[in-house]
């Protein structure tokens, strides 16, 4: 068993090493590196150049749609908020369909129910990636069942020459 925890670790960082800043995204200087978004359901197609860079945060309240689109530029950090449910249901894991491209990199589901998770995209690929928030009554046996679901697309800058 730990033989397997070393090696979705060793996987792990080498995820979040090729998630750092591109040559271009901004980071550096003025207030478009650290931009936050909050998109809402019917976010900008990839092509209308309105995607998110640097930092983007999405915050799910009860009476939300259920699923939601985000764009995102390679290297942005998603801050995923969900606040406490209104039913007896807590949030309890978030997957992601594409790991290689978005990386559920720190999860902490709180005491009242809420939770948050920082989603790391990756540093050069684009893509899409489904993420999946589970919920599940604490006092119920049985499956978590997908409450919340994101779907990112990440979208690569152009190049010019």
């Amino acid at each position: 068993m730990q033989g397997w925890a070393k090696v979705w670790m060793v996987a792990g960082m080498f995820v979040l090493t090729s998630c750092g800043s591109s040559a271009g995204d901004g980071a550096a200087g003025g207030a478009s590196g650290g931009r936050s978004a909050e998109p809402s359901p019917s976010a900008p197609s990839p092509s209308s150049g309105s995607c998110a860079a640097g930092h983007a945060e999405v915050t799910v309240s009860p009476g939300d749609a259920v699923g939601r689109r985000l764009c995102v530029r390679p290297g942005t950090v998603v801050s995923l908020v969900l606040k406490s449910r209104t039913d007896d249901k807590r949030w309890t894991a978030l997957r992601s369909s594409a790991p290689a491209l978005v990386v559920v990199s720190r999860w902490q589901p709180e005491s009242d129910g809420s939770a948050r998770a920082s989603l790391r995209c990756a540093g050069t690929r684009g893509g899409t990636a489904k993420i999946t928030a589970m919920a599940k009554a604490p006092d119920v046996a049985g499956a978590a069942r997908v409450a919340f679901t994101l779907d990112v697309s990440v979208v690569p800058y152009t190049t010019q020459g």
